[in-house]
C-alpha cells in the first residue's frame, strides 16, 4: 500500500515538473508565437461578401473596312500575285465589323450603385454590362478613370437593394496575412480563392505609380477588378494583374491597396483625377553615385533634372540635388517621391528636404498642376581608352541627332562594345553637359578633365538624352 502511495506521489512529481518546464522554457508555446493554423472555413466571410462582388462584361466594336476588314499585306506590296485570289474568294467572307468582347469584377461601394473595377477592364469599350449576385443584369456607365493607376469607377441604376462592401485600411496589412479573392476567373462566375499576403509596395513596371500588394490567393483573367478581402471581411486590395508564363495562375499576382483607391474616389466620382506636379525629372541613387556625390546612404530621388518654370525651378531646386524628404515624408527611394507628390493638393505649399552637395537645404515649394503630357568642329577624342568618340556640338550634328542647335556641350558620336562607356549606358547622340558636376563646352576642357583620372575611378557624367537629363557614372577599366 505504501508502494502504492509513493508511485502516485512521484507521478504528481513528475506531472508538475514537465507544466513548470512547458510554462518557462524557450518554447514556440511558451513564447507565444505558434505558426497560426489557417481558419477552418472562409465559409462565413464569403456569405457576407459575395452578394457585393459582380461580374462585368463588355463589348468593344471594332470597326472593318467596307469589303475587307482588314488591308490585304501580301510579301510583294501593291503588285502581289496573290493579291487578286484573295480579294476575290474571300471578300464577302469577312465581317464587316468585330464584336470584341471580355471579361472582369468589380464591387460594390455604396447603396448608389458605384462600383470600382480596373480601368483596363471597361476602357475603351462601348457597351458595360454588370450581373449581380441574383443574376440581374444591367448597363453601367463609366463615372470616371484613372489609367495611372488602373483604376476605374463605374456606375449601375437600380432599385435593387445594394450591399456595399466595407473598405479596410492597407497599410495595416502585414505580410502572412489570410486573403481571399472573389471574382469572375474565365468567365465562371463567382469563384472565391484563399491565400496569403506574400509581400507589399511591390514594383512591377506598370507605371510611375507602382506600388501592389503581391499575393499568392489563385488570381486569373476575369479576377481583375475583384475585391481582395481581410479576415474581418474588408477590402484591402483590388485584384489587378497575374505573372505567369501559361496565362494561368502560378501563386504569384498583384493587387492595387485600397488606400491609393480610397484617396482617389472623390475625383473618380466628379470624373478627373487631379495630380500634384513637382516639375522635376529624378533618378536612383546606385552605390556609385553615393559615393560621387558625397552622400552617407543610397536614399532618395536624385534631380536629373529641372523642369523650367515649374514649381521646383521656383523654390530654388537644382540639378543634382537629392530629394531626401517631401511634406514631412522621408524618402527611402526614387519611387517613393512620385505618388507622394501625385496625391499632394495642387497649391499646397510643402517643405522639400534636399542633399545639395552633402549639406542638407530646405525649401518652400507650391505644389503645381500635372498635365497630361507629363506624366520624367574640333577634334574628335578617345581618352582614357573610355571606349567613345565625342565632339563639340556643331549645327550640322545638331540635325544629325535631333538636337536643339542653343544646346551647349559635347555629342557623343560613337561607343565601342565592350567599354566602360557602353557599360556605364552611354548612346550615340546622348549629349554630354557635365563632367563631375563641371559644365563642359569644348574638346579640350573635357581633355583637362578626364585627365585628371586613373584607372579604376568613377566619373559621373550629366547627359541630356532626347528631351531628358540623367547622370551616369563611368568607371575607368583597370
Amino acid at each position: 500500500m505504501q508502494k502504492t502511495t509513493s508511485l502516485r506521489y512521484a507521478g504528481l512529481v513528475t506531472l508538475i515538473v514537465v507544466l513548470f518546464l512547458f510554462l518557462t522554457l524557450e518554447t514556440p508555446w511558451a513564447r507565444g508565437t505558434v505558426p497560426p493554423q489557417a481558419p477552418p472555413s472562409f465559409s462565413g466571410l464569403v456569405k457576407k461578401a459575395k452578394d457585393s462582388v459582380v461580374n462585368i462584361s463588355t463589348v468593344k466594336v471594332i470597326k472593318g473596312h467596307r469589303g475587307i476588314p482588314f488591308p490585304f499585306h501580301g510579301p510583294f506590296g501593291q503588285d502581289d500575285p496573290f493579291r487578286e485570289f484573295f480579294e476575290r474568294f474571300f471578300r464577302d467572307h469577312m465581317p464587316k465589323n468585330f464584336r470584341q468582347k471580355s471579361l472582369g469584377s468589380g464591387f460594390i461601394i455604396d447603396k448608389a450603385g458605384y462600383i470600382l473595377t480596373n480601368n483596363h477592364v471597361v476602357e475603351g469599350t462601348d457597351e458595360i454590362r454588370v450581373k449581380l449576385a441574383n443574376d440581374t443584369e444591367l448597363d453601367a456607365e463609366i463615372v470616371g478613370r484613372d489609367p495611372k493607376t488602373d483604376l476605374a469607377l463605374i456606375r449601375i441604376k437600380t432599385d435593387h437593394p445594394l450591399k456595399p462592401l466595407p473598405l479596410g485600411d492597407s497599410d495595416k496589412l502585414e505580410v502572412g496575412d489570410w486573403v481571399i479573392a472573389i471574382g469572375n476567373p474565365f468567365g465562371l462566375g463567382h469563384s472565391v480563392t484563399a491565400g496569403i499576403v506574400s509581400a507589399k509596395y511591390r514594383r512591377i513596371g506598370a507605371g510611375a505609380y507602382d506600388n501592389f500588394i503581391q499575393t499568392d490567393a489563385p488570381i486569373n483573367p476575369g479576377n481583375s477588378g475583384g475585391p481582395l478581402l481581410n479576415m474581418a471581411g474588408e477590402v484591402i486590395g483590388i485584384n489587378t494583374a497575374i505573372f505567369t508564363r501559361s496565362g494561368g495562375s502560378i501563386g504569384i499576382g498583384f493587387a492595387i491597396p485600397i488606400n491609393m483607391a480610397k484617396q482617389l474616389l472623390p475625383q473618380l466620382k466628379k470624373g478627373k483625377v487631379v495630380r500634384g506636379w513637382l516639375g522635376v525629372m529624378i533618378q536612383k541613387i546606385t552605390p556609385e553615385l553615393k559615393e560621387k556625390l558625397g552622400l552617407e546612404e543610397a536614399k532618395g530621388a536624385l534631380v536629373a533634372d529641372v523642369v523650367e518654370g515649374g514649381p521646383a525651378d521656383k523654390a530654388g531646386i537644382k540639378r543634382g540635388d537629392v530629394i531626401v524628404s517631401f511634406d514631412g515624408k522621408e524618402i527611402h527611394e526614387m519611387n517613393d517621391l512620385p505618388y507622394i507628390v501625385a496625391t499632394t493638393p495642387v497649391g499646397k505649399k510643402v517643405e522639400v528636404i534636399v542633399i545639395r552637395k552633402g549639406r542638407k537645404k530646405k525649401f518652400r515649394v507650391r505644389i503645381g498642376e500635372m498635365k497630361e503630357e507629363e506624366v520624367a568642329q574640333a577634334s574628335e577624342k578617345e581618352s582614357l581608352e573610355l571606349g567613345m568618340v565625342v565632339k563639340e556640338l556643331t549645327p550640322s550634328l545638331a540635325q544629325r541627332f535631333d538636337i536643339s542647335p542653343d544646346e551647349e556641350g559635347l555629342v557623343v558620336l560613337q561607343v565601342e562594345q565592350p567599354s566602360p562607356a557602353s557599360e556605364a549606358g552611354l548612346r550615340p547622340g546622348d549629349l554630354i553637359l557635365e563632367v563631375d558636376q563641371k559644365k563642359v563646352t569644348d574638346i579640350d576642357q573635357f581633355n583637362r578633365l578626364l585627365s585628371r583620372y586613373k584607372k579604376g575611378d568613377v566619373i559621373l557624367f550629366l547627359v541630356k538624352r532626347q528631351d531628358s537629363t540623367l547622370f551616369l557614372t563611368l568607371k575607368v577599366w583597370d
